[in-house]
């Protein structure tokens, strides 16, 4: 699923947090959480972001040794919506389209975690390679 970027005259506010920590992880949600009250989602959806956030933070601070995640407030002409994108410089995910499969795990885990980010989402995005590290975009919009 491609971004969908800001149409001419839409504004974007945007902060970035680490994501290096544990405390780290608890924080960006917590920012996430403020984030979605901000835009208006309602509860829902508000949990769905944070949930897709969660993954995705958690995602980059252990396959990927920590890295950031930008939080971007989108208003204007095709409404309202929160765009994450968290990056790190890890070693990459050689098959993008496995890792998005549910059950496909590198860990101890159960495999749904970036499938299931992607889910949460309306817009979802993954750009790896090997040895170069993840960047995710993910949006999600207000729906009226």
């Amino acid at each position: 699923m491609a971004a969908r970027r800001p149409a001419e005259g839409d504004t974007c506010e945007s902060s970035t947090f680490p994501v290096r920590t544990e405390e780290d992880l608890v924080t960006t949600r917590h920012a996430v959480r403020a984030a979605t009250l901000a835009a208006g989602f309602g509860i829902v959806d508000q949990t769905r972001v944070v949930t897709a956030a969660s993954e995705l933070a958690r995602n980059a601070y252990i396959h990927g040794g920590g890295g950031t995640l930008t939080v971007e407030h989108l208003h204007g002409s095709r409404g309202r919506g929160l765009r994450l994108t968290i990056s790190d410089e890890g070693p990459g995910i050689a098959d993008v389209e496995s890792a998005l499969t549910d059950g496909y795990t590198t860990g101890a885990g159960l495999g749904h975690g970036l499938g299931g980010a992607r889910r949460l989402m309306h817009e979802f995005d993954v750009h790896s390679a090997p040895g170069k590290g993840t960047t995710v975009t993910a949006t999600r919009w207000t729906v009226p």
